[in-house]
């Protein structure tokens, strides 16, 4: 049997990782509007606040030109709501990271950190990446590649095997993704590809397979 642990943290892991796959923004749209019902969104709970694909805020975060407006409703729902929670710091992190605001960010993402004890998957080395990406710290961002590189596979029943590199992960959609293992590697790489590039450039899609612009 896995341990509860190791089972919490690959739970959260997902969650992370369908916040990741769904906010590759494009390099060069824009957008003609980020309307949005504020009282609505700020009235939900949390899981439908943050997970609802198409509910929550990630709409908003998902349409180009709109990524500040998510942040601060993202900050908004935290101060309304007093909470701490560590994905909703990583998600306003991301939207600023994407808009250009490198600095508060970094801080953000800060907070975006698990346990030890949670984090069989190597959550917090991407996380480190990710800073030392935004605050152009290249020693720090191949040192926290490392880290992340030799994280082991998981084990238990309840986990994914890992097959020719790749692990299988069930979404809440029904669908599956296969991504290499460790999680969120092909991400940290993309950052190395393309460090002197923005964050919404080196984070997309074409820096993780070598074919940014």
């Amino acid at each position: 049997m896995p341990s509860p642990i190791s089972t919490l943290a690959l739970a959260c892991t997902l969650l992370f990782l369908s916040a990741t796959a769904a906010a590759t923004p494009s390099a060069n749209a824009t957008s003609t509007s980020c309307s949005h019902d504020r009282s609505r969104l700020l009235a939900l709970d949390e899981a439908k606040f943050d997970q609802d694909m198409s509910g929550g805020w990630r709409p908003l975060g998902d349409t180009p030109g709109c990524e500040l407006v998510a942040a601060d409703l993202l900050r908004d729902y935290r101060q309304a709501h007093g909470n701490k929670s560590s994905m909703l710091h990583w998600h306003e992190g991301q939207m600023r990271a994407i808009a250009g605001q490198s600095r508060p960010a970094a801080a953000l993402m800060e907070h975006s950190r698990v346990p030890v004890e949670d984090d069989p998957s190597g959550w917090n080395f991407y996380v480190d990446a990710s800073i030392a990406f935004l605050r152009k710290d290249r020693i720090a961002l191949d040192a926290a590649h490392r880290k992340l590189a030799a994280v082991p596979p998981m084990t238990g029943e309840d986990v994914p095997a890992l097959v020719n590199g790749f692990i299988e992960l069930p979404t809440a959609d029904g669908t599956t993704l296969k991504m290499r293992w460790p999680m969120n590697i092909d991400v940290v790489e993309g950052l190395q590809r393309c460090f002197d590039k923005p964050y919404k450039i080196a984070y997309a899609t074409g820096c993780r397979q070598g074919k940014a612009n």
